[in-house]
């Protein structure tokens, strides 16, 4: 399997932003001579650097390019360049290729300006690893547009060559370095003078050649300690990437999460919440899985206690109205009084029972501790799983699922020999998958590509591993993010990256995967479709941080990316990522929302004439004009007389109803431009657009056949059926 890159226009705007900036400063490069240190060779040797700013890049014509790729892109203008040097804010939404992003900026500022030498600093092991399998995934994409190489390497204290390369090459040279490896000029080597580089501090070195820092995921890199020591690498430019930024220093370009939801550039997400509750009422437990809807009465799946030879265990039961638990579970006391079903409502997917309980989806009653929330959890989980792998079997897409625990052992256990034995997650696992998979085997290819993989074989741990080879909790090192530096548990998640994705029962058979918590950064693989979060009772996980790592939009066995391009109009059909959550559907998506809202808090609220002044619009054969205050006053006001505004000027559900159907349109000579009007309005915060959609809702939206309602057929059959019949009945 290889990954397929392909050009994306919000990718090139990006890059465009930064480029337009500098519009003015030309071509240039520069050499100088490189100080050969104590005990080195004699001859200097020339080194290469970036050009800094030519004296026509004045301030002012800065501030005016600035302004300028605001003005373009809908951003608030920036009072003054913040400094030490100059400074540009990029946003850009988790999953939409931030990484390929500042890469094509790199070979474009090379291009256009001679710049040759980047640092990227990351916060952490996890993203530095992600960043490195990037830049050497993508090199044959990038070389075969521009017609040359970039070099990159990992910073590292024992091969100081490359710090050596990085200041003697003229090619584009990239050094990728975590923050903790200089914010400390006592304990960390990039600022000591070793014999080994002729007495010379690395950063000293570096700084000479004015590199441009790239800050990914400034937010948790750009703390006081470390925006001290960042001013000793010398950049005279610095872009920060980010999709959470804390501190906007002059945006250039904003790509956040209710842009790439609206341009169908990552997953839509779907949360299957858990609702549990300690009282039935008699203390039997009862999990309402799902509502079954066929031609015939509605059925409700149902997990259960069932008394057996061995013991009392659990079951999944398929009941219909009239059923009781009682006799399912095989005369268990605690389903004795009331236990029998009553009514099965596919309308807000309900069961209720004889003795007052009403259960809805995803809800729980009776004995609920964490080994049984957790077999809900995985049990859910491999459900979800085989209906997407059903669904998008035919279309070649590997789907994945991804179990993030706090604790090896349930996962991985060894005795004092060290042998190695499932943990109490991988054998309820493996028991609730070979139940499942086996009301779905058939003759059919997907049914023998299930036959074809065993429950032992189709899920694998990675994990931090000790000399000795044995999975072990990784050491979590920011206490904050919970996160790892473990190298080498990052190294196996990345090696594999591209042989997850592959379907071959054979050569990969492993679609489920369990993996650290504190590992969470290095996983970003596309083919996630389910993601589920075993945690501790009590321990908590920023819901937005736990959809990040399933993003992405999925690839083929081609490697090639189903997006719009490829699927029109089915993007989100294909492209869903369900969250099994250990909360209820509401909690979880009253937070995630909360959380999404926060980070879109910039974006303005209402519709004012104002948002469309100075913006350039473009008319449906391609002629651009752009809006003068007349023009905007005259868009605000079609907008309210279409009703698509309401009393505070924020947009109503018609404007949204009319732009789902492609109804949106404007008259007064606006006709033409009303695609790219209705583009700007899409930057107006709609809440609703960030609610995930409750995966359990199995009610289907009718849509209306225009077609078929004007036919002739229906007219004579409606001829028939609508005159009414009035009844009138007197009695005592």
């Amino acid at each position: 399997m290889k990954l397929q890159f392909k050009h994306q226009n919000f990718q090139e705007e990006a890059a465009r932003a930064v480029l337009d900036v500098f519009a003015g400063q030309g071509y240039l490069t520069s050499d100088y001579l490189i100080d050969p240190g104590k005990g080195g060779q004699t001859t200097l040797l020339k080194g290469w650097r970036n050009e800094p700013l030519t004296p026509y890049m004045t301030g002012d014509r800065l501030k005016s390019n600035l302004h300028a790729v605001q003005k373009r892109n809908g951003l608030p203008l920036s009072d003054k360049l913040e400094g030490p040097g100059v400074n540009l804010t990029i946003e850009m939404e988790t999953g939409t290729g931030k990484t390929y992003t500042y890469i094509k900026t790199m070979y474009e500022l090379n291009r256009a300006y001679g710049w040759s030498k980047f640092i990227v600093v990351v916060p952490s092991v996890a993203i530095r690893e992600g960043v490195a399998k990037s830049f050497a995934v993508m090199e044959e994409h990038f070389a075969e547009e521009y017609g040359k190489k970039i070099r990159h390497f990992i910073y590292n204290s024992t091969k100081l060559n490359d710090i050596r390369q990085f200041a003697e090459s003229n090619s584009i040279q990239v050094m990728i370095i975590n923050s903790q490896s200089f914010t400390s000029k006592e304990k960390n080597l990039i600022h000591q003078s070793p014999d080994s580089f002729q007495s010379r501090s690395p950063i000293e070195v570096i700084a000479k050649t004015r590199p441009i820092l790239i800050i990914d995921e400034p937010q948790s890199v750009e703390g006081p300690q470390t925006k001290a020591r960042l001013k000793d690498f010398n950049g005279f430019l610095t872009l920060r990437y980010s999709a959470t930024h804390k501190e906007d220093y002059n945006m250039v370009y904003r790509l956040d999460a209710l842009d790439a939801y609206n341009q169908k550039l990552v997953k839509k997400i779907a949360v299957k919440g858990i609702r549990a509750s300690g009282d039935s009422g008699t203390g039997g437990f009862v999990y309402l899985q799902s509502i079954n809807l066929s031609k015939g009465a509605p059925t409700a799946s149902i997990e259960h206690d069932i008394k057996t030879k061995s013991g009392v265990k659990k079951k999944v039961s398929v009941f219909g109205e009239g059923d009781d638990l009682y006799h399912a579970s095989e005369k268990l006391d605690e389903y004795k009084s009331g236990f029998t079903i009553t009514r099965i409502s596919g309308v807000d997917n309900s069961v209720e029972f004889v003795n007052g309980l009403k259960l809805f989806c995803g809800d729980a009653v009776g004995e609920i501790g964490e080994e049984v929330r957790s077999e809900i959890q995985i049990r859910e989980t491999i459900q979800s799983h085989l209906e997407r792998e059903e669904e998008l079997f035919d279309k070649g897409i590997k789907v994945l699922s991804l179990f993030f625990i706090d604790e090896v052992a349930k996962y991985r256990q060894y005795d004092a020999a060290g042998q190695a034995s499932g943990g109490v997650y991988a054998q309820s696992f493996e028991e609730i998958y070979e139940e499942e998979v086996a009301k779905k085997k058939d003759g059919s290819l997907y049914g023998r590509y299930l036959a074809s993989i065993t429950a032992s074989s189709t899920h694998a741990g990675y994990f931090s591993v000790d000399k000795k080879g044995r999975m072990i909790d990784s050491k979590v090192k920011d206490k904050k993010e919970r996160t790892s530096e473990d190298v080498d548990a990052y190294d196996l998640i990345m090696k594999n990256k591209e042989l997850l994705l592959d379907r071959d029962p054979v050569r990969s058979p492993v679609r489920f995967i369990f993996s650290h918590s504190a590992l969470r950064e290095g996983w970003d693989n596309p083919n996630v479709f389910q993601i589920c979060t075993l945690k501790k009772s009590g321990s908590d996980v920023r819901r937005r941080q736990e959809v990040g790592r399933g993003m992405r939009l999925c690839v083929n066995q081609y490697g090639e990316r189903m997006d719009e391009n490829v699927l029109s109009g089915d993007v989100h059909a294909v492209n869903k990522l369900t969250v099994i959550a250990s909360e209820s559907y509401e909690d979880f998506a009253r937070g995630l929302q909360s959380e999404m809202a926060e980070a879109i808090k910039g974006r303005p609220v209402a519709v004012t004439p104002e948002l469309f002044e100075g913006r350039t619009i473009t008319s449906s054969s391609g002629e651009t004009w752009k809006v003068d205050e007349k023009t905007a006053r005259a868009i605000y006001k079609q907008l309210a007389f279409n009703d698509y505004l309401d009393d505070d000027d924020k947009l109503t559900d018609v404007f949204y109803e009319h732009k789902s159907s492609g109804e949106f349109i404007l008259g007064k000579g606006l006709e033409e431009y009303s695609a790219s009007i209705c583009s700007i309005l899409d930057s107006v915060y709609n809440g609703n657009a960030l609610k995930p959609e409750n995966a359990r809702d199995v009610n289907v939206e009718a849509k209306l056949n225009q077609e078929k309602l004007e036919s002739p057929e229906f007219k004579e059959l409606w001829s028939l059926i609508s005159p009414q019949t009035v009844y009138k009945v007197d009695f005592d």
